[in-house]
């Protein structure tokens, strides 16, 4: 793929790093950590946030977030530990019943986890998809807000933004990807932007919001508030780089999607890093 040109400087903090075979196979998309490189490259990628894709129930994510972490030294790329939790997110009954008794496993993220990732300078923040590895219990909450680094949700059909709302926000600056809306639900997309009147420490992720209306909408109403994602790579950065460039909204707004927003919330994507 040709690589792109444009003025802008453009960090993604939405990419996928698989460490090992296994991970491949689970999420069926081989690329490796050069070729990775080489496409953000190509979309004039400079700086991108990594973290593991999920793993099978049961096992812990400290390997994989440490294989990542490895893999990032000496690339463009700044590694986000990835954590679970005993919590079911959904909102039916029975879950929040279930909730009430649940415990810690062995594989589970607890406090002491949180608080190593944190004071380890090779990790930057958290990445928390619930909806696949539940929901970190009430002690770890407490300690990612102690840390207070910055925490990327998998939002979407399966964990809301109402549920987003309920149980994460307000505590930690939370990245939704995807505007709280995958896939491709417009009505959540718009629920996401609705609640950053409301909540200083929430952000957007662009990824796979294929809606042009609703990117507008976002970068219009709060162009503080939106950062791009590419997804990479399940999709080329090519693609979301060319589809943050062809909205209908100023420089101004471009250059803060590209960067200038993540690197307020994620200091060492700054200039200087890579």
């Amino acid at each position: 793929m040709l690589e792109l040109e444009h003025g802008f400087r453009v960090v993604d903090v939405n990419a996928r790093l698989d460490p090992d075979e296994q991970s491949v196979a689970a999420r069926g998309r081989e690329i490796s950590p050069e070729r990775l490189e080489r496409e953000l490259h190509q979309a004039g990628v400079v700086r991108a946030v990594v973290s593991p894709g999920g793993q099978p129930d049961g096992k812990s994510y400290l390997r994989p977030n440490n294989a990542v972490a490895r893999m990032s030294v000496d690339r463009p790329f700044l590694a986000f530990a990835r954590i679970n939790g005993p919590r079911d997110p959904s909102d039916r009954a029975t879950a929040r019943l279930r909730n009430f008794t649940s415990s810690r496993a062995d594989h589970h993220t607890d406090p002491d986890d949180v608080e190593q990732y944190a004071y380890d300078d090779r990790f930057h923040g958290f990445c928390l998809a619930p909806a696949v590895d539940g929901l970190p219990d009430e002690e770890t909450l407490s300690m990612l807000e102690q840390v207070g680094l910055p925490v990327f949700v998998h939002g979407g059909t399966s964990f809301a933004p109402s549920a987003v709302e309920s149980s994460l926000l307000g505590r930690f600056p939370v990245i939704l990807s995807s505007f709280g809306g995958f896939p491709l639900d417009r009505d959540l997309m718009h629920d996401a932007i609705d609640l950053l009147d409301d909540h200083d420490e929430l952000y957007l992720d662009t990824t796979f919001v294929r809606y042009r209306s609703v990117l507008e909408r976002a970068l219009l109403e709060h162009p503080d508030r939106v950062l791009f994602g590419s997804g990479a790579p399940e999709s080329h950065p090519n693609v979301g780089v060319m589809e943050i460039l062809t909205l209908d909204v100023s420089e101004d707004a471009l250059a803060k999607a590209f960067s200038k927003n993540a690197v307020r919330v994620i200091d060492a994507l700054a200039p200087g890093g890579e």
